[in-house]
């Protein structure tokens, strides 16, 4: 069987902020995958994936003071993102689709 290397190409030692991470995560499956998906919608798929879901009222009322919005624009951009498949419901809890999330608390530091 022949062995792989795995190429890592950095330009930052690390990334603390785990909501930074996930934008800049989720801007590169928008880009790679041609969403088109606007700054407030990866905002949002981002608080989403960290906080795991965008049901409660407090999840909500947070993502709004942190980024100057409101529910309604919650709603609209939840509503797209559930047409494409990026968010489903699941027991009653809007969150990100399983299949693009990856856990955001870890630390992302490089290994050099």
């Amino acid at each position: 069987m022949e062995e792989r290397n795995t190429v890592i190409q950095e330009l930052r030692k690390g990334m603390e902020d785990k909501y930074a991470v996930a934008r800049k995560y989720y801007s590169i499956l928008s880009a790679i995958n041609n969403l088109n998906l606007t700054k407030r919608e990866i905002e949002l798929v981002a608080f989403t994936a960290v906080k795991g879901n965008i049901s409660y009222a407090n999840v909500r009322s947070q993502f709004c003071d942190e980024y100057n919005t409101t529910t309604a624009t919650i709603n609209n951009i939840v509503s797209k993102l559930k047409k494409i498949g990026i968010f489903i419901k699941d027991s009653g809890k809007v969150s990100v689709n399983p299949v693009i999330v990856i856990d955001f608390k870890k630390k992302f530091k490089s290994s050099n």
